[in-house]
């Protein structure tokens, strides 16, 4: 702000007529054009707001679904992996499949056994082929919200370090799980047979 009578009034007096209206401020085009460049940027902007609303519930699809396989892989993991069946005499202390007193443990469930009532699986080998549609809890209640998933287990023999898959003494554990919104996560795990089993 210029006082009059004071040096700087006497100044601006004699400064020429081009730099006296640069003084004035923003003329009414330059005021146009910030308001048109500053509406371009926060179209954009609104744009990117936009699409993340439109798309903020895919990560809530994909967060339950991983949620759904790592239980379902923890649960897995955690059975025994034995030579025998639970049921055989010598599950305890089988060190081979020709020890066992009845039938060895093979792929897959044994007659009648299913993951909720007597007789339930007993063996990480007995998940091979699971496949639920609808979210159910081990009492085969359904889990409110997740009546649109579905879960399937594959499990197989694998080669892990320096096991073999021939070995038998490593299971590679699948989770797949498929959800709303075309979401899918597929979760892989390892079993090890600790010497001679591993029933806990």
């Amino acid at each position: 702000m210029y006082l009059p009578g004071t040096a700087d009034e006497s100044r601006r007096r004699r400064a020429p007529r081009a730099v006296r209206a640069r003084l004035h401020g923003l003329s009414l085009v330059e005021l146009l054009i910030f308001i048109v460049v500053v509406s371009a940027a926060l179209a954009g902007v609104l744009q990117v707001f936009v699409q993340a609303t439109a798309t903020s519930a895919d990560p809530l699809l994909r967060r339950q679904a991983l949620a759904i396989a790592e239980s379902l892989l923890e649960e897995v993991q955690l059975m025994p992996f034995t030579w025998c069946d639970g049921d055989d005499a010598n599950v305890e202390t089988a060190t081979s499949a020709a020890a066992c007193a009845g039938t060895p443990e093979a792929t897959g469930p044994e007659a009648g056994e299913n993951r909720y009532a007597v007789p339930q699986f007993d063996h990480a080998n007995d998940y091979h082929g699971y496949a639920t549609s609808g979210i159910v809890d081990i009492n085969q209640a359904a889990v409110p919200g997740l009546s649109a998933y579905s879960a399937s287990v594959s499990v197989a023999s694998a080669a892990l370090n320096t096991l073999t898959a021939g070995s038998g003494d490593a299971l590679r554990i699948t989770v797949t799980v498929s959800g709303p919104g075309a979401t899918q996560v597929t979760l892989e795990g390892y079993r090890s047979r600790h010497a001679p089993n591993a029933s806990l």
